[in-house]
């Protein structure tokens, strides 16, 4: 596929060349303040490229740029990619989403549920009803992850060795016996929690057809799109193409601030070891685990702004895809979200569909956003967003993690200023 570039002056679709200069200046200094390695930024309307900008450097030790056609690690904009290839499964007819997991998954028919307690004097009954695939998919399961650590059944997580995804070495069958093992923070369908549930999700996509993960989706997802850059592992072209993972230094003692000030260790960046990517893992994570272009993503982003279809190739039908980008939950995340977790302010206004989060009400929410918007973002400070309202698509590469310094409230503000002209 052809790289991705830009196709159109933004004002030509009714876009404010100005606004979105001020967004790449405002992250321009984020990178020239050692804050950010370096960074993509693409804004399309209409479905053509108004706006791309890539700066600094992906690879700071060796002096290597961003550019198209860097390779990026998606973390959790796995998961839209995932619930797509389940809900074509389920049109098919092979996955509902009303099926009790256990019908494909057996592990999973005796769920037991937190009731009280912690450590040894945990107590847990069983599971009022079935854990159905809608639940995984929506993150209403009851699952978690260890990484959390503000509930009892977290650290059984973590004494699982499910810190973040599962113990090492485990694959993803291995990984979701072991997560059938654990108790349920609550009863399924009864509040959201974000967790490992995409994994099982990624499982189901296993049985169900009978073929290794990531070939069912190079196969059936990523070769129909043009994604021709996209999977669980880089090739040996590819390598040089990834970018470096980063970490933020952590803030010095009062008083051992040091001479670099504000490039030394209270504000910079250092390379971190992100999970293995130079070589097939042993557990495809539909949580985490795709690295990718720009370029495809923006394949991706168009499918769905496009309803299901790309370039005259349709996988999912319009109203799987409304479906999908349209709220599940009975209230939005910071009113349902598993607290103290997901009450957060930067919740509020937001549900949750199939896989991304979905803009409920556009007067709560902290950035200025369009009502029906749907997206996700990953852990290594990676951001996307469909706005149908404006038929815009919107996507933010970079790498660095925990990505605290990173906003993305002013990258909406700019998109939306820029769109006000």
């Amino acid at each position: 596929m052809d790289q991705l570039q830009q196709e159109v002056d933004p004002a030509e679709v009714g876009l404010d060349p100005a606004a979105l200069d001020r967004l790449d200046r405002f992250y321009a200094r984020r990178v020239n303040d050692g804050l950010l390695p370096g960074y993509l930024v693409s804004v399309s309307r209409h479905g053509r490229v108004a706006h791309l900008t890539s700066y600094g450097l992906r690879d700071r030790e060796a002096g290597l740029p961003v550019t198209a056609d860097t390779v990026w690690r998606l973390y959790s904009m796995t998961k839209p990619v995932a619930s797509v290839a389940a809900l074509m499964l389920h049109e098919e007819g092979l996955l509902g989403l009303d099926d009790p997991v256990s019908r494909h998954l057996p592990s999973f028919a005796d769920l037991r549920v937190y009731e009280s307690g912690t450590g040894d004097n945990l107590r847990t009954r069983p599971a009022d009803g079935p854990l159905l695939v809608r639940h995984l998919l929506t993150h209403t399961a009851g699952m978690t992850i260890g990484a959390y650590r503000t509930h009892p059944v977290d650290a059984l997580y973590r004494a699982a060795g499910v810190e973040i995804q599962a113990p090492e070495g485990a694959d993803l069958a291995e990984a979701c016996e072991l997560y059938a093992s654990l108790p349920l923070q609550f009863e399924p369908g009864t509040q959201w929690n974000y967790s490992v549930a995409t994994n099982v999700v990624g499982r189901l996509i296993e049985v169900v057809t009978g073929r290794p993960l990531d070939a069912f989706l190079a196969e059936r997802v990523f070769a129909p799109l043009g994604m021709t850059d996209t999977g669980f592992h880089v090739s040996g072209e590819q390598a040089d193409r990834l970018a470096v993972l980063y970490q933020e230094n952590p803030e010095p003692p009062e008083g051992q601030e040091g001479e670099e000030g504000q490039e030394g260790r209270a504000a910079g960046i250092t390379p971190l070891p992100g999970p293995p990517v130079h070589e097939r893992p042993r557990l495809l994570s539909c949580s985490s685990g795709l690295v990718g272009t720009a370029g495809d993503y923006h394949r991706f982003m168009e499918f769905l702004r496009r309803r299901g279809e790309l370039d005259g190739v349709r996988l999912l039908s319009p109203d799987t895809v409304d479906t999908m980008t349209t709220n599940q939950l009975p209230a939005d995340l910071h009113a349902f979200g598993s607290r103290p977790i997901h009450g957060q302010p930067d919740n509020a206004g937001l549900g949750f569909g199939l896989g991304v989060s979905v803009v409920v009400d556009a007067d709560r929410t902290p950035s200025p956003e369009s009502e029906g918007s749907y997206g996700w973002s990953g852990a290594g400070g990676t951001t996307f967003w469909v706005d149908p309202r404006n038929d815009l698509t919107v996507q933010f590469m970079t790498q660095v993690r925990p990505a605290a310094t990173l906003s993305f409230h002013e990258l909406k503000s700019f998109v939306h200023e820029a769109l006000e002209g």
